[in-house]
């Protein structure tokens, strides 16, 4: 059957058919207003009349989310602690602003009901939920008309009894729920109150579009929503659980990526997924891990979800002056409406007209409306008047603006967390990814780039070879040394068994289930995630002295909670190859970008044993790759041009590749810093 990997981004939305054994692929401007007149559009010119299935990325939730375009929600929550979702941590988010800016609940103060009951600690009941009071409530929710409503009640995770009388009731008045302890069966009180908020938040607005999908993909055809934590759902449980899907579109990529990774044996990757709209990028030390501490938009969720990083710079991102006279990219967008100044519908300047001033992106090669340079040169002439610079000045300052706000979140996801980047190879992908991944590579001291020919629709790719998945997690909160084995082995087959019963709804009959404990010392006041084992707890103090350089073995250990993840079996979906487009052709090019006629090249057209020297550029689908000075590119296997600095040309060690072994370098070291001049700059 022919599948679909479908990918709705800010600018456009991806399609990479299957088709017995074939790939092909397109891209059509997103629809802002109705996102799904673009989804269907994309799947009735690859499938005509005919079934398939439709793998989708979806970025509804998250739009939803971010803009505060969600539904009127009302919170139920336990006496006296209504208020739970605003009081938060009472971390302050910016420690050096007088007036920090944070964020208004998603439940105003007036939609936020107490329930005259309590659970303590244990699941034993301290005030009992008495059925005058359960009846009041639902009145009182009735009466405020919401969209959706949150049910969050104290320590339901340990005892969820109160929980569902609850929302029984609320579902029989004919009201949307969502229950805490079906989405995040967790203690710490905020964060299980934050997620439920957030879900009850987007599902009305998620159910509408996978309903409207549905009904309109006709008969024979299957859909499937990619998750957070990177696995396939039905678009039911999307929809009840929708906050599952907030990061669903980037978890394409970073599934293709850890895919690419494998074909070529390396396992040590940074992904780079460079956009119309955002840069999302991901640190892969082998098997991702979904974690469970994510922040979006100020609030925490307690849901599996990849680790992926987020900020405000893609190519459609708008190029601005601030109240100082600095350059500032993004993170406003233009997206695919009115899009670049180039297009002719906008006067604003963003980073696609950059990079077609500087003569990196070429009209006739740029997807969309017909590309105008002299629109792109007018619209940062206005900027540059301002700030006193030259046309060509101001875009070269706005991608190195740009690049400082890239770099920072590869820094973020890198050394911060006490990785060193030269051990692992960049992954870029997205449209605009290949322009920016060698210098931001170099910035980093990454010494290899890997750049999917399908960079540009890399995303909709990873979902052809994603299978379905599911996670289930339970609470203990006991000491590591008052739980026997033979216990915790009950607990987790419970789990088992929930996720076994999920996948089998799902489709998939054979199941690979992996269990984890999330254990910390008595005290503290996080905890780390380990495989379950016979020796847990010597894996978790070697974890600890991973993560932060110690671990005290004589030490009481807690166990926090109990997980089991399952996956069904994951199609195989074949690697793009090295096909010939009529369209792009081998030339030279002088650019203002390094002052002088360079080589163009298709990657079709790179011999098998070539190497181009930079500064060149290389062409692929819809994408270009920039080829610096001090680079080269050639092919490498699994459908993909491989750059590397070329220092490290015919070097011994590869950067990245399994097993390999290196001298680390100390981040903080100033004699092993990169440098940071970009290349052709003055």
């Amino acid at each position: 059957m022919i599948r679909i990997g479908v990918d709705t981004g800010g600018t456009f939305t991806d399609f990479v058919v299957e088709e017995a054994g074939r790939l092909t692929r397109f891209k059509l401007p997103s629809t802002p207003d109705d996102p799904s007149r673009a989804v269907l559009e994309g799947i009735r010119r690859a499938l005509g009349a005919r079934g398939g299935i439709v793998l989708h990325g979806t970025t509804v939730a998250t739009n939803a989310l971010l803009t505060r375009g969600g539904a009127r929600v009302a919170l139920v929550a336990t006496a006296g602690f209504e208020d739970v979702l605003q009081i938060g941590r009472q971390a302050r988010p910016e420690l050096y602003r007088l007036e920090p800016r944070v964020p208004a609940p998603l439940v105003p103060a007036r939609l936020r009901l107490g329930l005259a009951e309590r659970v303590g600690p244990r699941g034993e009941t301290l005030r009992a939920l008495g059925e005058p009071a359960l009846r009041a409530t639902v009145r009182k929710v009735a009466g405020l008309k919401p969209d959706a409503v949150a049910v969050a009640l104290l320590h339901a995770y340990a005892n969820p009894a109160h929980e569902r009388r609850v929302a029984a009731a609320l579902r029989r008045a004919g009201l949307r729920v969502s229950v805490s302890h079906e989405l995040a069966p967790e203690f710490r009180e905020y964060e299980r109150t934050a997620t439920t908020v957030a879900n009850a938040y987007v599902q009305p607005v998620l159910e509408l579009y996978l309903t409207r999908l549905a009904r309109r993909l006709g008969a024979g055809r299957t859909l499937w929503v990619m998750s957070s934590s990177g696995g396939l759902m039905r678009p039911d449980r999307a929809a009840r659980e929708p906050v599952r899907t907030l990061l669903s579109g980037p978890a394409g990529g970073v599934a293709a990526a850890l895919r690419l990774g494998r074909a070529l044996g390396r396992t040590r990757l940074i992904t780079f997924d460079m956009g119309g709209t955002s840069t999302d990028v991901a640190l892969l030390d082998g098997e991702p891990e979904p974690s469970l501490e994510r922040t979006l938009e100020g609030l925490p969720l307690r849901v599996p979800m990849l680790d992926i990083h987020t900020v405000g710079a893609g190519g459609g991102s708008y190029v601005r002056a601030d109240a100082t006279g600095a350059l500032r990219t993004g993170p406003e967008s233009a997206g695919a409406d009115p899009g670049p100044a180039a297009w002719g519908e906008g006067d604003e300047p963003t980073l696609t007209d950059a990079h077609l001033v500087l003569g990196t992106l070429w009209p006739e090669f740029l997807l969309g409306p017909p590309a105008d340079r002299d629109l792109a040169e007018d619209a940062f002439a206005g900027l540059a008047g301002r700030l006193g610079l030259s046309v060509e000045r101001a875009a070269r300052g706005a991608l190195d603006v740009a690049d400082a706000v890239m770099e920072r979140a590869l820094r973020r996801i890198s050394v911060e967390r006490g990785h060193d980047p030269s051990d692992f190879t960049l992954v870029s992908f997205g449209g605009a990814g290949g322009l920016h991944a060698a210098r931001l590579a170099s910035r980093l001291g990454v010494r290899r780039v890997l750049a999917p020919l399908d960079a540009a629709a890399f995303s909709a790719w990873g979902l052809l070879g994603s299978a379905a998945r599911s996670e289930h997690s339970a609470p203990v909160l006991r000491r590591l040394d008052e739980m026997p084995p033979a216990r915790l082995e009950r607990l987790l087959d419970a789990l088992e068994r929930r996720v076994r019963a999920g996948l089998r709804r799902e489709g998939a009959r054979r199941v690979t289930l992996v269990r984890r404990v999330d254990l910390r010392y008595a005290g503290q006041s996080y905890e780390l995630t380990v495989p379950f084992g016979p020796r847990l707890r010597q894996a978790f103090d070697a974890a600890h002295r991973r993560a932060y350089g110690v671990c005290d073995p004589s030490r009481p250990v807690e166990v926090v909670s109990l997980r089991v993840r399952g996956a069904g079996p994951a199609p195989r979906a074949p690697l793009p190859g090295f096909e010939k487009q009529p369209y792009l052709r081998r030339f030279l090019r002088p650019t203002v970008y390094f002052g002088r006629p360079v080589p163009v090249v298709p990657a079709a057209e790179l011999g098998p044993r070539e190497v181009l020297k930079g500064p060149a550029f290389v062409l692929t689908f819809a994408s270009t790759i920039v080829v610096p000075e001090g680079w080269q590119a050639g092919r490498a296997a699994a459908g993909a041009v491989e750059l590397v600095a070329a220092e490290t040309r015919g070097a011994r060690r590869s950067p990245g590749r399994a097993g390999a072994k290196s001298p680390r370098r100390a981040p903080g070291n100033p004699a092993a810093k990169p440098a940071r001049r970009s290349p052709g700059s003055r």
